[in-house]
């Protein structure tokens, strides 16, 4: 796995270009385990960032609905929801490589044949890497809501990257997001009603049950359980 998850931006004449990003690097110390299945695992189930866009059919050997989360965390529930789901395809990625190392390795012992995970900026992999109109749903499960006030441009949910999202989405492509933190869920669903390519799948025109296709985290149960909120919104592209 090459280790650039940050690539460098420079403007016209070479100087580096300040640029807002959604996440902090946590490069944290790998498990043994975690290193073993990224040095055995990567070869057969991870992908290399690049700037030219990638042939989906070939990357999985197959034509079949492709799923991508941004964001897996320690891979748990996409693992789950790629060996339930065999008819799919599911591309992960994720920036914090403990996290890839962890996915590699649950993917491994499930015997999942049908995910892929990359260990990248998702922005610049929806830019450069995956084709308009090319996957049937984009997760964003639990993403950091930079909370306070002064940080909320760092918010990965902004208009720039829903429009991206969108033109991502094949016609009738969802766009699903979940959080724990309530004001994050109304500036999404915020962000999401300016844009006129979407349509929000809620009744109530705000947000939906959890659906069934979202395992429901061990984390997320605890919550739950002490009286914790999750907000999930569902928005289909138009077709």
């Amino acid at each position: 796995m090459i280790n650039d998850v940050i690539s460098p931006e420079f403007d016209e004449n070479g100087r580096p270009l300040r640029r807002i990003r959604s996440f902090v690097r946590r490069q944290g110390r790998l498990t043994k385990g975690q290193q073993q299945a990224l040095d055995s695992y990567w070869p057969v189930m991870g992908l290399e960032y690049q700037t030219t866009p990638v042939e989906l059919q070939t990357l999985f050997g197959r034509e079949a609905p492709t799923v991508l989360e941004i964001g897996f965390g320690m891979g748990a529930s996409l693992v789950t929801m790629a060996a339930s789901n065999p008819q799919q395809n599911f591309l992960g990625i994720e920036v914090h490589s403990p996290g890839v190392g962890a996915c590699l390795g649950s993917a491994h012992e499930a015997g999942v044949s049908n995910l892929r995970v990359m260990c990248h900026d998702a922005v610049e992999v929806l830019e450069n890497m995956i084709p308009d109109n090319s996957l049937d749903m984009v997760q964003l499960f639990f993403p950091d809501p930079w909370h306070k006030a002064r940080h909320n441009k760092r918010r990965i949910v902004q208009t720039t990257f829903a429009e991206l999202v969108l033109r991502k989405l094949k016609p009738g492509g969802v766009f699903h997001m979940a959080t724990d933190w309530e004001q994050y869920a109304e500036h999404m669903l915020e962000v999401m009603n300016e844009i006129a390519g979407y349509r929000n799948l809620s009744e109530s025109n705000d947000y939906v049950p959890r659906p069934e296709s979202r395992p429901l985290t061990k984390f997320e149960a605890r919550g739950q359980r002490l009286g914790h909120g999750v907000w999930d919104l569902m928005f289909s592209r138009i077709k």
